[in-house]
């Protein structure tokens, strides 16, 4: 006779929910780590009852020593900053970034209110002429007050895709070519080479003479300043992309392409079917390094051209000169350390939508 345990089906009910539960966490740590946020998985196991001791060495790993070390940072900034001198007087420390970022932000505000003020008369300016049936003397008055730090954090944002977006749409064909083509990859190599290793200051001043002689409208989004910041950011942050996608579709295994072959699939078909979801992970890398690149290429050009944008901001603070201007620049720095932070984590987010790739 066979006794069976009443508690069973219990316990294996409770199994059953357990496994359910970690699959949820293991799904979202995908998602948690695109966020920047690992340590949160552990937490949420440990809290699950997963082994407590094994997911704080965890916590401790991918939590407490980051924020140790940045406590650390932050001591040795602030005890040795006082004690470096410069022409303005000694680097600024923690505190007096801090002060003046959020002297920033009021001044945006600021800045904010009083375009939206002028905005408002325009508009109601325009409506009395209208009433008055003088529609013909209606026009658009441009804002020609100075940009807010946001405002400038919001160029240099916008021109970077834009020359990102350039960029990939000439890159990937290309690296396409060259890995499916042994003559193309011939061809593009040398060029490759060349033209790779130019610095954005030798790539600026062609731009900008090239811009202005065939462009010459300075207003909207389409600007000759805003161009030329973003072509150059393109010619520079090309080259990851351009070579991670022929390198990716270059290692693309050999079996595959002879089955594209013996089923006589198209070149449109064999491409979108076969070489792009097999290439998608090196294609990405390539994608993230390039827009990398295209942030600090556009922060050097925005300096050098004077063109709108953060670049242009540390260098008026710089070309300033007042007792607060090296904090400002420390603002600016440690702003364009976190959009590159971030712009990174949203290429690493598309990465993790259309790829199987684990790279982080």
């Amino acid at each position: 006779m066979t006794t069976v345990d009443p508690n069973f089906a219990a316990s294996a009910d409770r199994e059953a929910r357990r496994a359910r539960l970690f699959t949820r966490i293991n799904a979202a740590d995908k998602w948690l780590q695109v966020l920047g946020l690992p340590w949160v998985t552990p937490l949420v196991k440990a809290a699950a009852g997963d082994n407590p001791r094994t997911q704080m060495k965890e916590v401790w790993r991918l939590l407490a020593v980051p924020l140790i070390a940045i406590a650390i940072f932050l001591m040795l900034w602030a005890s040795l900053a006082p004690r470096v001198q410069t022409s303005l007087g000694a680097v600024p420390g923690p505190a007096e970034v801090w002060t003046e970022m959020e002297n920033l932000h009021r001044d945006a505000i600021a800045k904010g209110e009083k375009r939206a003020k002028f905005d408002a008369m325009v508009a109601q300016r325009n409506q009395k002429l209208i009433d008055a049936g003088r529609a013909d003397e209606v026009k658009t008055v441009a804002y020609t007050g100075a940009p807010s730090y946001y405002e400038q954090i919001w160029t240099s944002i916008k021109t970077v895709f834009f020359g990102f977006v350039i960029a990939t749409a000439v890159a990937v064909p290309l690296g396409i070519a060259a890995g499916l083509s042994q003559t193309a990859n011939a061809a593009l190599n040398p060029l490759i080479q060349i033209f790779k290793p130019v610095s954005p200051l030798a790539w600026l001043p062609i731009v900008t003479m090239v811009v202005s002689a065939v462009y010459v409208t300075n207003d909207g989004w389409f600007a000759k300043s805003f161009l030329i910041s973003a072509i150059t950011v393109t010619l520079c942050s090309l080259w990851p992309t351009l070579i991670n996608t022929a390198l990716g579709v270059a290692s693309i295994d050999k079996d595959l392409v002879n089955v594209s072959k013996v089923l006589k699939m198209t070149t449109w078909t064999k491409i979108t079917r076969l070489v792009l979801p097999s290439a998608l992970p090196l294609i990405f890398t390539g994608l993230r390094l390039s827009l990398g690149v295209g942030w600090m290429v556009l922060i050097a050009a925005e300096m050098l051209a004077q063109n709108p944008g953060l670049g242009k901001f540390v260098w008026d603070e710089f070309q300033n000169g007042s007792s607060s201007s090296l904090a400002r620049i420390m603002v600016a720095v440690f702003t364009i350390g976190i959009i590159g932070f971030l712009l990174d984590r949203v290429m690493f987010a598309l990465q993790s939508l259309f790829t199987f790739s684990n790279n982080r």
